[in-house]
């Protein structure tokens, strides 16, 4: 079970940072999305969406169960994440990131399973 808090931390509070970053229109996150080739108002709904996963992380900490809920939420938006960047060219570094939060929530999914 201490693994699975320490997941549950790692997720929450990068996908916190990040999602903040996104709404409030972080320059990094806005080129981000650029290079991307997505528009900006779906930043914004991208970071809204890791906030509600942050949101089911927290309710975890209660109901376990949830984890995996939230495993699967973030699994997919990263999985998304990974193809985006893959469909734009990007190279391995850009992807990695992605890859590695998808490994953590599929580790989350399994351990609350």
């Amino acid at each position: 079970m201490v693994i699975s808090y320490v997941l549950q931390g790692i997720l929450g509070v990068v996908f916190l940072s990040i999602g903040i970053q996104k709404i409030m229109g972080d320059q990094l996150q806005m080129d981000i999305f650029k290079n991307l080739k997505l528009p900006q108002w779906f930043r914004v709904v991208t970071g809204w969406v890791e906030l509600v996963g942050v949101v089911g992380l927290v309710i975890g900490f209660w109901l376990p169960w949830f984890l995996v809920i939230a495993g699967l939420w973030f699994g997919v938006t990263m999985m998304v994440g990974m193809i985006t960047h893959i469909r734009v060219k990007d190279p391995l570094s850009k992807i990695i990131p992605a890859s590695v939060f998808l490994a953590v929530s599929v580790m989350l999914i399994i351990i609350n399973w």
